[in-house]
């Protein structure tokens, strides 16, 4: 009998994990399905490239628009691998529930989708502030996860950068990656920016303070503005945004962008006796835990990409999420893997899955990569370079317990990335 994969998520982790079914040798049918109406595309130039392409010239290209969702997609897509042409992709249609007794997935249109196994690729979205003010589209409050949303901060950016001679003022809330890069993509395009970040310097939870502090001294000197220590409480304006309080005064703003993190897409598991605490919780071979109380799915499951919380024995054995650009293809290739044996009856791989989280973040003049989880480090050494001159190199190494956990490099070249990463295999 010929078994049916659903996939029920279709960004790059539930591409990547059609492809690696076929390339572990699945050759029944998949599905994927996506909440999106676009086919898979990359999400690191949302904030950075196609943020800012053709944004300043745009007036210069009359009877164009630039902020075309198609145009905008077709610059981010993946090409589609021959190996999943036969694939079927439904789009713009979320997955609503799931019945694993019965192997049944309900869609937001009225439709179900049979499977013989899952693949649980939903991700995440972004989190909002719940203050008062105005709110919804239109009001100058943007949030960036999506292409779509990409295209309403563009649509933003360009109102605001053609509304008079004043600079505009763009104020990102959160100073984690996601933040920073858009701060330093509008001060690029010519906007007054100020970040606000109620935790500490940017990015602090993963560089630690000493570094967090001289990125910040780094955008200082481009000319960003910094607000730390203090939270929002609401904003300014009655049809949309004109400025953010924060306790008591107000900071002017024509434009805000709210990047304070990320929710996992896991509601429509509900009810289905996984855990879903923090994600969905699975064993190192990616197959999903049931919760107390719950049993084991009489279907497969897996989870792959920053839906999945896994312990990975590279660091220890506590199951965490890794929001990474490197997660999705790492855990969908061991996702695959073990789903495709669970439903042919096979044994399934128990080597240790050890993969190395990595990412990167282009902030202005800065390049920053990251191996590993510094996160976890209790130390912090500077192997290389001058904090107070990150433009000119640095690398950094955290430690928990004498043990390397991670490093971090800025502006070194990519021939160090290699051994960066393998130092963490050692």
């Amino acid at each position: 009998m010929t078994k049916h994969v659903a996939i029920a998520g279709a960004g790059l982790g539930g591409l990547r994990a059609a492809e690696q079914l076929r390339a572990a040798g699945h050759t029944g049918p998949v599905t994927v399905i996506g909440a999106e109406p676009h086919m898979p595309y990359t999400r690191p130039p949302l904030s950075k490239e196609l943020l800012a392409h053709e944004l300043a010239d745009a007036e210069a290209t009359p009877g164009t628009d630039a902020d075309d969702l198609a145009a905008l997609h077709e610059r981010v897509a993946f090409r589609r691998r021959a190996s999943v042409a036969d694939v079927t992709f439904r789009l713009g249609v979320p997955v609503t529930a799931a019945d694993l007794g019965a192997g049944e997935l309900a869609l937001a249109d009225g439709g179900t989708v049979r499977f013989d196994g899952l693949v649980v690729a939903t991700g995440l979205r972004p989190r909002r502030l719940d203050v008062p003010g105005p709110e919804g589209p239109g009001r100058g409050r943007h949030v960036l996860r999506t292409l779509d949303d990409c295209a309403d901060l563009r649509a933003g950016l360009r109102a605001a950068l053609s509304g008079g001679l004043r600079r505009p003022r763009v104020v990102v809330v959160g100073a984690g990656f996601v933040g920073s890069e858009v701060a330093c993509t509008a001060l690029a395009l010519g906007c007054d920016v100020t970040v606000v970040e109620p935790a500490g310097p940017p990015m602090f939870r993963v560089l630690g303070e000493r570094l967090a502090v001289a990125v910040q001294r780094t955008h200082e000197r481009a000319g960003m503005a910094f607000v730390l220590g203090r939270a929002v409480t609401g904003y300014a304006g009655e049809d949309r945004v004109t400025g953010v309080v924060l306790s008591g005064d107000v900071l002017p703003a024509d434009l805000v962008v709210e990047a304070i993190g990320s929710w996992p897409n896991t509601e429509w598991l509900a009810g289905t006796g996984l855990d879903l605490t923090d994600g969905v919780l699975c064993d190192n071979g990616l197959s999903a835990v049931a919760g107390a109380g719950g049993s084991v799915s009489s279907v497969p499951v897996t989870a792959v990409g920053d839906v999945a919380r896994f312990p990975n024995p590279l660091f220890d054995d506590a199951p965490r999420r890794v929001e990474h650009w490197s997660m999705p293809t790492d855990t969908a290739r061991r996702a695959a893997a073990t789903l495709r044996a669970t439903l042919a009856g096979d044994p399934v791989d128990d080597k240790p899955f050890r993969p190395v989280p990595y990412f990167w973040s282009d902030q202005g003049d800065l390049r920053m990569q990251s191996f590993g989880s510094p996160g976890l480090a209790d130390e912090v050494t500077i192997a290389e370079g001058d904090p107070g001159a990150l433009d000119k190199g640095l690398v950094a190494t955290y430690h928990r317990g004498g043990r390397l956990v991670g490093s971090v490099a800025f502006n070194v070249p990519p021939s160090r990335y290699r051994a960066l990463r393998e130092a963490l295999l050692a």
